[in-house]
């Protein structure tokens, strides 16, 4: 049997069209580090078409709804941080 075609979402996360990701980005256990990253990717990118924090922001919601129970309670609580950190990383830190 022929190996199985990647998922449609796996495509987006690799190949989007928005930013270029550092490969594994995703896979870190530090949340300052994904937001970091994030922010350069999506500063950078010349193809995005809304501003830095939403692009980022949505491709970090993105990975973690597709990702949905593949991700342990630990990954996910890690790209949760993220989010946080990359509030702080764009001066949009929450009243909460």
């Amino acid at each position: 049997m022929a190996k199985k075609t990647k998922k449609w979402s796996q495509d987006v996360t690799e190949n989007s069209d928005a930013m270029d990701l550092k490969e594994g980005v995703f896979k870190s256990s530090n949340p300052k580090k994904i937001a970091e990253s994030l922010k350069q990717s999506a500063e950078s990118s010349q193809r995005r078409k809304s501003n830095p924090f939403r692009s980022a922001m949505s491709m970090l919601t993105f990975y973690i709804n597709r990702a949905g129970d593949q991700l342990t309670k630990k990954q996910k609580g890690t790209l949760e941080k993220a989010k946080d950190e990359l509030r702080k990383d764009f001066g949009r830190e929450s009243g909460h």
